[in-house]
């Protein structure tokens, strides 16, 4: 007699499109086990690698790579729970987090390296520099990890191109009055460009950025189905987090 109970049979049989079985206590718990490792080795460097940032009014939260970093681990702990417990709920809310925070860390990478590939100094004071490999655990680690998560441990997204746009640009303004509101207490902005920029080059900045990151939702949703297919072996109209039972 099976003792599996109808909530852990519907992970056992996932979702049509997705590549890999997640939740799971094998690959997917690897893959989401490591990330976290990954992740906190990046915020205990900044505690073991101490500077004038970590003095300033807003800590290294001041920095947009630190806020996605924070989400990337908040979704993989969220992940790494759910294939632990086999949880549905958990793994819907992974989900659900996936959408925002895999394409802010594949924005984030994006603008970090081409902005270093113009001049280092427009991301990074000279005094700031990092070594290559915590410089990789911040800017290419989380967003190929968000990445790897999305297009072969998850269902695919439901979200379109209108809410994406909504959340982006919520994530961009609220940024940018967190990142004024640290500027007043501490009379320096954390990435050099923001000091050369006038306020109303900040702002097509912040919009510029906002409808890059609705992009690249839209691109990762395209490249799911690239990969995964685009609902020919069952429907795309179930929630991100949703499994066949």
């Amino acid at each position: 007699m099976s003792t599996s109970s109808p909530a852990m049979q519907k992970l056992v049989d996932k979702h049509p499109l997705q590549r890999l079985r997640s939740p799971s206590r094998g690959l997917s718990a690897l893959v989401h086990f490591l990330g976290l490792s990954s992740f906190m080795s990046s915020f205990q460097y900044l505690v073991v690698h101490p500077n004038y940032i970590n003095d300033s009014y807003g800590w290294h939260f001041q920095y947009l790579t630190i806020i996605g970093l924070t989400l990337a681990t908040v979704t993989f702990l969220t992940a790494s729970l759910a294939d632990i417990t086999m949880s549905p709920t958990l793994f819907l809310t992974k989900n659900l987090l996936s959408m925002t925070s895999a394409p802010l860390e594949v924005l984030i990478s994006t603008l970090y390296w081409s902005l270093r590939l113009i001049d280092p100094a427009l991301v990074v004071p000279p005094e700031l520099e990092l070594p290559l490999l915590p410089d990789l655990g911040f800017h290419a680690v989380p967003s190929a990890l968000l990445a790897i998560d999305l297009l072969f441990l998850s269902p695919p997204w439901t979200i379109t191109a209108l809410p994406a746009i909504g959340v982006s640009g919520a994530i961009a303004f609220a940024y940018w009055f967190w990142l004024e509101v640290c500027y007043a207490r501490n009379g320096f902005y954390p990435y050099p460009l923001f000091a050369i920029l006038s306020t109303s080059q900040r702002v097509g900045l912040f919009c510029g950025s906002a409808l890059l990151m609705a992009g690249m939702t839209v691109c990762l949703k395209r490249l799911y189905g690239r990969l995964n297919g685009f609902g020919v072996r069952g429907s795309v109209s179930e929630r991100p987090g949703m499994v066949k039972g």
